[in-house]
Formats: C-alpha cells, structure tokens, sequence
C-alpha cells in the first residue's frame, strides 16, 4: 500500500516523563478511537524518566520512540517530536490519560475549518484538581483581556494543529508546561482560527508533574511576555495611565491636604508613565514592521 501523503498523515505526539503506567492504555485508545478515519502515526517522546519506560513494551503500538537523556520539559518534549514528524497535521496529548482520545477525530476534522483545534476542559465530566482553579481562572481572565478574545481553555494538553501554521512561532515556544499556553496566544495575536471543542477531562494515572506555584509563575510571565512580543501597547499602556493617574492623585493630595505641591514625587511618576508609554510605542513600530 502506498505511503500517505504528508498533507493526509495526522502526527500524534505524546511526550512522556515517567508515565510508564499509562502510556500503554493511551496508545491503544488512540489507535481504538481512531481506527481508520486516516492515516497517523504515534509519537512518543520519554523526556528523561526515570521509571523504565522503554519502547519494549508498546513496539506494536507506537511508531516513533525518542529518548531525551535528561529531563528537559514538556515544551521540548513536543518540540522533538515536531522535528521528527511525517505529517502536516499535528496532534498533542498527555500520556496520563486525563485526556480523550476519542476527541481526536473531531479535533482533526475541525483543521478543515481552522488553523488550530482545542479540547477544551469544558465538558460534562472535568476532573481539575481544586488546588488548580484558582491560579487557572485568575491567569484565564489576564489571557482573555490581554489577547481580547475569550479563551475556554488556555493551556490544554489536547489540541490539533498544522506543523506550517506553528513554526513561524517556535523560536519563542518555550521548553516547559507554557508551551501551549504560548501557542494558544500565538495564534490568537495573529488572527488565526482557534476552534474550542469541549471534552471531559479525567484523573490522571499516577502522580501529578506539575509545580503550583512555580508553574503557575511561569505562565504567568508567559502571558505577559507573548503579549508584549505581539502587542506591546496592550500592557504598556496601561501601566502609562497608571503613572499619570497616581501624578494627579499626589497633584491633588498634596496640593489640598498638604498645602504644598510634592513636585518631585510627581515629577518621577509622570517620567515614568512617558517613558513606559515611549517604550511601548517603540516597541509596537518594531512589531508591526516585522511583521508580528
């Protein structure tokens, strides 16, 4: 039988750090869901376990295996995994078993229509874990007013999209757990469709790799971060008329209260807000002419 052409083959890449008690189970689930609906291949990319995990065991079931020697993180777990793959579509998804593979299909059906397809933790059975949700739906409201666009699901693990649209981007995806947070505003700040399709999301296998607080950080200063990058005046500029508006608060405290004026407090805040406003400016012209 002919080979498929890169165009018709989906890449399913699972990058895995010690998840040698699952990933058997999400192998054959995706191949069950899938069946022959297209062509794929399995990807999987053990990113430095620790626990034996080793091709033996799944030879039947996955096509490509890649070993990192190290544990160098999610994001460039997924980043090998792109490099070595035969096909244009792309699909990522957890090897914990948190995620349906029986989404799959429908989130490649959806690339017929959009740039890229997101499960979203929207569904009828959504299991996060409520130390979670706090940090998630804080972050969730920054990235919706920062990109201007409502986000269902900022950062999930199952998404579909094509290898040509993301690589324009993959100098600034990251190595960790931002990496699809990055994508996700990626393809927002350049008007790319992103279609959410809700899925239910289960207990993991397993114990969790993820770090509250640090990764919460991280995403954190990535939403920050790949905004300033697409649309710099989009944070710049508030923190300008925040400036000026605390000048004109001292202005007018000082002025009536103390019967003095304290120029000088006043005179920091108001460089401050021009300097933040003229940076930002700068930083947009460089943007639009490179064409971000």
């Amino acid at each position: 039988m002919a080979e498929p052409k890169k165009d018709e083959m989906v890449s399913i890449i699972i990058p895995a750090y010690n998840e040698k008690a699952s990933l058997e189970n999400v192998a054959r689930d995706i191949r069950s869901s899938i069946g022959d609906a297209f062509a794929f291949e399995i990807i999987v990319v053990n990113d430095g376990s620790t626990d034996g995990l080793d091709i033996a065991p799944y030879i039947n079931l996955i096509d490509q295996f890649h070993i990192h020697k190290d544990n160098m993180g999610y994001g460039a777990a997924i980043k090998t995994g792109l490099r070595n793959s035969k096909g244009e579509k792309i699909v990522i998804i957890d090897a914990d078993g948190t995620y349906p593979s029986s989404a799959i299909p429908a989130l490649v059906k959806a690339l017929d229509h959009s740039e890229m397809a997101v499960g979203s933790r929207t569904g009828s059975n959504v299991k996060i874990p409520l130390l979670r949700q706090p940090a998630k739906f804080i972050l969730g409201l920054l990235a919706n007013y920062l990109a201007e666009r409502k986000i269902p699901d900022l950062n999930s693990g199952l998404r579909a999209f094509r290898k040509k649209e993301a690589e324009p981007f993959n100098h600034i995806l990251p190595r960790g757990f931002s990496f699809t947070t990055t994508l996700t505003l990626a393809f927002l700040c350049n008007d790319l469709r992103v279609e959410y399709i809700p899925i239910d999301y289960h207990k993991r296998t397993g114990e969790s790799k993820i770090r509250p607080i640090r990764d919460t950080k991280n995403i954190l200063l990535t939403i920050i971060r790949t905004i300033v990058y697409f649309n710099p005046l989009k944070v710049c500029l508030p923190i300008s008329v925040l400036f000026f508006l605390l000048a004109i608060g001292v202005l007018c405290f000082s002025l009536f209260a103390l019967d003095k004026v304290m120029d000088g407090t006043i005179s920091v805040l108001t460089l401050s807000g021009a300097q933040v406003l003229a940076i930002g400016l700068l930083a947009d012209l460089i943007a639009r002419r490179s064409g971000r």
